[in-house]
């Protein structure tokens, strides 16, 4: 049986901007539910590096989570002031991957996350070929300091970041070339790009066999799993919808025991409601699908 976390960023953002659930509450609520943990969303008012600059403070965070009984399946880093594609200069960037990084590692988080910062649109301004030579000279340094740390790194690719294309995807797997670099497959996001071709540049790039073909396709470089539906849409023309499941096209009786080909090296499953709009509502309804899924294939 897998691990059942889910992101807290979907309490924090978004819906939940101007009224996020506080954090004693959420890990609370979701110890009631069953859940084994909790993935965080490592900004503010969740614990991040930045308010909990002190050791005592991030040793407080970590045991706070232990007496609940909860553990961490992973961090989504805020990264996202940073400029990685339209800048020769990965100073900044690297600068605070490593203050999230060490946040990781003082509290005792397994995964970082990282993504391509910037939108799609960016082609038109920076050249793709220079711009993926940008990224993996990053990522490449990010990948050895992580795994330096004992800190697993996760690439999330989506609609609405640069390189979201298939052959995008595998092409800088395949640069980065690291033992401690995978994808993170997140379904909806696997969904709209390889059924939709969402905010991708002409020519469009889907695949026949949809999102199953992708996870194929993918499969031993995947190191994490987002777990939700996807009804085909984008959110604000953005991001891919994070649908309850249940709720979107996604057929998980054949695309579950294709991703569990991939040996990730841990057997955390995380559900993402990230922008639902009444996320902690249908928290529970998640949890009880998503057992079934694990009894079935976990």
């Amino acid at each position: 049986m897998k691990k059942i976390s889910i992101g807290s960023w979907a309490y924090a953002i978004g819906p939940y901007q101007k009224n996020p659930v506080p954090w004693d509450q959420v890990i609370t609520k979701l110890k009631e539910l069953g859940f084994d943990g909790v993935e965080l969303g490592g900004f503010h008012p969740h614990p991040n590096p930045d308010d909990m600059p002190t050791k005592e403070q991030r040793q407080a965070c970590k045991e706070q989570l232990a007496k609940v009984g909860l553990g961490w399946s992973g961090m989504a880093a805020n990264l996202w002031s940073e400029h990685l594609i339209d800048t020769e200069d990965n100073t900044p960037y690297l600068k605070t991957f490593r203050k999230n990084l060490k946040f990781c590692t003082d509290v005792g988080i397994p995964a970082i996350r990282v993504d391509a910062v910037q939108p799609p649109t960016i082609f038109s301004k920076i050249d793709p070929d220079t711009a993926r030579k940008r990224v993996v000279k990053t990522w490449k340094t990010c990948a050895k300091e992580a795994a330096d740390a004992g800190v697993r790194l996760t690439w999330e690719f989506e609609p609405g970041f640069a390189f979201n294309k298939p052959s995008d995807i595998l092409r800088i797997l395949e640069e980065v070339n690291h033992d401690n670099f995978g994808v993170m497959f997140d379904c909806c996001h696997g969904y709209m790009v390889a059924v939709v071709g969402a905010r991708q540049s002409e020519p469009k790039e889907t695949l026949k066999g949809g999102v199953l073909e992708l996870a194929r396709k993918l499969r031993g470089k995947i190191n994490h799993l987002h777990l939700i539906d996807s009804d085909g849409t984008l959110h604000d023309e953005e991001t891919s919808t994070h649908a309850p499941f249940g709720e979107g096209k996604i057929n998980f009786d054949e695309l579950i025991p294709e991703l569990t080909k991939n040996k990730m090296g841990h057997d955390w499953w995380t559900i993402d409601l990230c922008f639902w709009p009444d996320a902690w509502v249908v928290t529970e309804k998640c949890k009880k699908y998503i057992d079934k899924l694990n009894k079935k294939y976990g």
